[in-house]
């Protein structure tokens, strides 16, 4: 069983065919983002096989820059650590197994689901949000 990760917490699974039937597209972390066509995709699904491979993120951001604005998921070995990683790059939610989620529950993810704040170039910046943030 999966459990859904997005900035409201733990949910059940909502990705569905999309309206013109397609199924989400899903990638690999070795897959070129470059070289992908998403005329018609509504979502994308790319596979992390471990936590230390930061592939995935790259995808995300170059599907983003790329244009893609269509549902992105990160599904696989991401820790509640990379949430904030993961929303930064362009990903929408993240896909983990039960197992994942008994270890690492809920309040974990939710710690990072503020993702927008704290960064540190918005401290450098001094912006309001973050003075408080050394």
């Amino acid at each position: 069983m999966s459990v859904i990760v997005t900035d409201t917490g733990f949910g059940p699974e909502t990705l569905t065919r999309g309206a013109n039937g397609a199924e989400p597209l899903e990638v690999t972390a070795d897959t070129d983002p470059e070289t992908l066509s998403f005329d018609g995709i509504t979502a994308i699904v790319v596979e992390f096989t471990g936590f230390s491979d930061g592939r995935g993120f790259t995808i995300a951001r170059r599907l983003r820059q790329r244009g893609y604005t269509g549902r992105l998921r990160a599904r696989g070995h991401v820790i509640a650590d990379q949430y904030t990683m993961a929303r930064r790059c362009g990903f929408d939610e993240v896909e983990i197994d039960a197992a994942l989620a008994a270890r690492q529950p809920e309040a974990q993810w939710l710690a990072r689901a503020d993702w927008r704040a704290h960064d540190y170039q918005s401290r450098l910046r001094g912006t309001r949000d973050n003075r408080a943030h050394p």
